[in-house]
């Protein structure tokens, strides 16, 4: 039976990833120990590496139960243990042992790692308050050159997406690496998404060389009542 032309709809549409994307959800870990100048950081080639604190542990297990339905394929942590430790809740709910990408831990901040980069931008440091004007990391002495940190996750990304066509993964990383990837996505500042809180969600689906934004800093888990 044909429908006469006057009667076919056309219905607004609704997004699905095209064939052979692959859909990333972005998590940044939880909150991470405070720093003090009498205690720093412990380091791991270079880099800051805390433990999570007692509150960071709770966005674990709220992470673990938001994320436990979502179909995941593939877990990813980086080289730093407070991603490591992010991942664990959700790793024991899936049974999937979680790949490291190494291209995906944190900027490195050259001579204000070990807790140094909090304590002077708390403190209106002029080096950090140069960081936020410019929106560039390599201000700070030593640190890791902007182009060259965009560029390594940039790789990182392209590497789980051709890893995982038509999947869906979960990322574990830092809110630096969060801040680079929708910043490449949307073509925007390069800070402009540096703001993802602890514990959140953002949703990135990749297909080709395109970025698609749908969702950024979902944090409506760490409100609801722990399952």
């Amino acid at each position: 039976m044909t429908i006469p032309e006057e009667e076919v709809e056309y219905r607004q549409h609704r997004f699905s990833p095209p064939p052979g994307a692959t859909e990333i959800f972005l998590v940044r870990h939880g909150e991470s120990a405070p720093a003090r100048a009498s205690e720093p950081f412990p380091m791991i080639e270079g880099q800051a590496d805390p433990d999570l604190a007692p509150d960071g542990r709770d966005h674990a297990e709220r992470v673990g139960q938001r994320l436990a339905g979502e179909r995941l394929d593939a877990l990813y942590v980086t080289t730093l243990r407070r991603t490591v430790q992010t991942a664990a809740p959700l790793a024991a709910k899936l049974g999937i042992e979680p790949r490291v990408e190494a291209g995906l831990r944190e900027v490195h901040l050259g001579e204000w790692e070990g807790g140094q980069f909090r304590r002077n931008v708390a403190e209106g440091h002029p080096v950090a308050i140069r960081m936020w004007t410019e929106q560039r990391w390599d201000v700070i002495p030593g640190a890791e050159p902007t182009e060259a940190f965009d560029g390594r996750v940039r790789d990182a990304i392209g590497r789980i997406a051709a890893a995982h066509p038509d999947q869906r993964v979960a990322v574990f990383t830092h809110g630096g690496v969060i801040g680079s990837v929708f910043a490449q996505a949307s073509g925007s500042q390069p800070f402009a998404f540096l703001g993802a809180d602890n514990g959140s969600v953002s949703h990135l689906v990749v297909t080709g060389d395109n970025w698609i934004v749908r969702r950024f800093n979902d944090t409506a888990h760490l409100a609801a009542p722990l399952g």
